[in-house]
């Protein structure tokens, strides 16, 4: 038995094996490993007799659960109207200055990984973003260059 398919049956027995326990195994090991491999969702799908195919469609489905691999530092730019009048195009090529990465690509070293997504809730402090799970707001070019080298350190 693999360390993913011991995992996931761990979760299973934490969560139960109903379609209602999908949510929060695939919440887990996105919490654990930052993304859902392609074992793990055929274990999941194992574990709760679904198929494969509605693990992936629903991993797939929500912009925080990544199916692919992810740096360490997932950084998520608000992509709202709001946050773009407020000054998000700046923000995002001092991000992809800094990292030397567009959106979508992860740095070589896997440390940072730079996506955009759809309303973060904090568009009265546009522009914001989200590095994993701490939220930066009121951004600026200057301000986000200070943030990403802050985490270089870290």
């Amino acid at each position: 038995m693999s360390n993913t398919e011991n995992f996931v049956k761990e979760l299973a027995d934490k969560y139960g094996r109903s379609r209602e326990s999908l949510m929060p195994i695939l919440q887990e090991i996105v919490d654990v490993q930052n993304y859902v491999n392609d074992e793990a969702m055929v274990n999941v799908a194992r574990e709760l007799d679904l198929s494969a195919a509605e693990v992936y469609g629903t991993a797939s489905f929500y912009s925080f659960i990544e199916t692919r691999e992810m740096g360490e530092y997932i950084i998520r730019v608000c992509k709202t109207i709001v946050c773009d009048m407020k000054g998000k195009e700046a923000v995002l090529r001092a991000i992809e200055d800094t990292l030397k990465v567009k959106i979508g690509e992860t740095t070589p070293d896997k440390k940072f990984t730079l996506l955009t997504t759809n309303c973060l809730g904090w568009c009265h402090k546009g522009p914001a973003m989200l590095i994993n799970n701490e939220v930066f707001t009121e951004l600026t070019p200057g301000k986000v260059v200070d943030i990403i080298e802050s985490y270089m350190h870290k």
